[in-house]
């Protein structure tokens, strides 16, 4: 499953894994949100409400597509978040894992807070 998330300054595209939450977010797509900022992330809400999965994570490596179920919110890490310990991205707390981002996640470095943000299928 390959999706492309876009906002007024930019696009990524991401690879999603076949996991329960990759599936549900894939059937509500497309979808349309407005972004927020917390540190080097970039996290928005979805219509999707999934339980936490066995194996979520707090600590990812930059890119990585991961579901924040506390809010249901797609988060997307590029660097470290205000509670990261030695450059890390932490999130804010354990996230399922969908998938990683095609190429530099520093793109995201251009979404700012309150644009609009759409994930559709690629």
């Amino acid at each position: 499953m390959r999706i492309r998330i876009l906002w007024p300054a930019g696009q990524a595209t991401a690879t999603l894994d076949p996991t329960p939450t990759a599936d549900a977010l894939w059937a509500a797509l497309p979808i349309s949100s407005s972004a927020s900022t917390w540190g080097e992330e970039v996290y928005f809400e979805t219509p999707v409400s999934v339980p936490r999965e066995v194996g979520a994570q707090q600590v990812v490596e930059p890119g990585t597509v991961a579901f924040w179920t506390d809010g249901d919110s797609l988060a997307l890490p590029y660097g470290p978040t205000p509670i990261s310990r030695d450059g890390e991205c932490r999130l804010a707390g354990p996230c399922n894992l969908l998938g990683v981002l095609d190429g530099d996640a520093g793109v995201l470095r251009t979404v700012r807070p309150g644009d609009p943000i759409r994930v559709e299928r690629a």
